[in-house]
């Protein structure tokens, strides 16, 4: 703290000026490097994840994965197969249940396939 009234006066005046008009860069930083310790967060934890010997506890995904593997060959194999061969068998099927948007959007998600990155380099995020 200044001894002068001068400097402690501008000392004073500095420190209102920033308190009604913050810094935005300074805003902006922080809230990037609580957004990359977030991110940095959830890595650790997925590489613990993954190294661990339970199956419970690292192979969820790949079990996710493959649950969405198999459903989509259901959906886009062998179910168009089975009406062709009942068709083909004069034995046509009735239409068979088809799998809604909440597997593609599982799916894409897993696969990191969102929008995400697509609306970064818009915003000219490297």
């Amino acid at each position: 703290m200044a001894v002068d009234p001068i400097t402690a006066g501008i000392d004073l005046a500095t420190a209102a000026i920033n308190k009604i008009w913050p810094d935005k860069s300074a805003a902006e930083t922080a809230q990037l490097a609580a957004a990359v310790a977030i991110v940095q967060g959830q890595l650790d934890i997925n590489k613990a994840e993954a190294a661990s010997p339970s199956a419970f506890t690292s192979g969820w995904r790949p079990a996710i994965g493959w649950v969405c593997a198999v459903a989509l060959a259901c959906q886009y194999i062998a179910r168009p197969l089975l009406q062709w061969g009942g068709i083909v068998w004069a034995h046509p099927l009735p239409q068979l249940p088809g799998i809604d948007d909440n597997l593609w959007q599982l799916l894409t998600a897993m696969l990191g396939l969102g929008g995400l990155r697509t609306f970064e380099k818009t915003k000219g995020v490297a």
